[in-house]
């Protein structure tokens, strides 16, 4: 599954480097369509505690594209939930732990699509003038996953049958930023990923360290070890 590109030339080898040459320039339009996918198949059913259901063999960048947003998903819910004023505390708190664990899974997840692109480009002679950018490819499309749950759900609000003419033309007005704002990353994208292939920007991917989770840097956790 993924997106299928069509050309004139109909050999399997041809077609194969075409659709390739277009996952590595295209690597954000050939993304978003498959977080569109795990948000709707995450709104049938609608629930935090569902599995995951990935069509995509795993191995492939689909596949972890895929659980890359299917984490932001149910985390984007657990935010809507634990924000409810009527919350028992202590499921306030069990979901404030969800949370946490979940965005350490997301930070995992990150790296390992660095790992993707760092693989690909690890043949290319690096220019002597070459800049670094100021965040890596994927945490470029981490924002890209966010960008597509905002659409949905500004969409969402936009169209929303019960709600009243001057909110759904509010909420309208937010989702053609948020429309432009998807094209301007398509293309800023594209360009980073370019200018890796070419030489012109190189890779420093820094493992990232999420101290709250650890019981070895957070305070909290390592003094109650005492």
């Amino acid at each position: 599954m993924g997106i299928i590109f069509y050309f004139q030339d109909k050999s399997t080898k041809n077609r194969y480097f075409c659709i390739q040459l277009k996952r590595l320039n295209m690597f954000a339009e050939f993304a978003f369509p498959i977080f569109e996918q795990s948000i709707k198949t995450y709104h049938i059913v609608d629930d935090v505690y569902q599995p995951v259901v990935n069509p995509f063999d795993k191995g492939t960048i689909e596949y972890l594209l895929f659980a890359k947003n299917w984490v932001d998903t149910v985390q984007w819910h657990y935010e809507d939930i634990v924000r409810d004023p009527n919350i028992d505390p202590v499921a306030a708190l069990d979901l404030k732990r969800k949370i946490d664990a979940s965005n350490q899974v997301r930070t995992d997840m990150v790296e390992y699509i660095d790992s993707y692109f760092l693989d690909k480009y690890k043949d290319v002679q690096v220019k002597p003038n070459a800049k670094i950018n100021t965040e890596s490819p994927a945490w470029a499309i981490d924002r890209l996953s966010i960008l597509a749950l905002k659409i949905y759900h500004m969409n969402e609000e936009a169209t929303r049958a019960e709600a009243t003419a001057e909110h759904r033309a509010k909420c309208q007005e937010k989702l053609n930023v948020l429309l432009d704002q998807k094209n301007d990353m398509f293309v800023s994208i594209s360009q980073l990923i370019e200018d890796i292939e070419a030489g012109d920007k190189y890779m420093k991917v820094y493992k990232q360290m999420k101290m709250y989770n650890d019981e070895e840097l957070n305070p909290v956790l390592y003094q109650n070890k005492k």
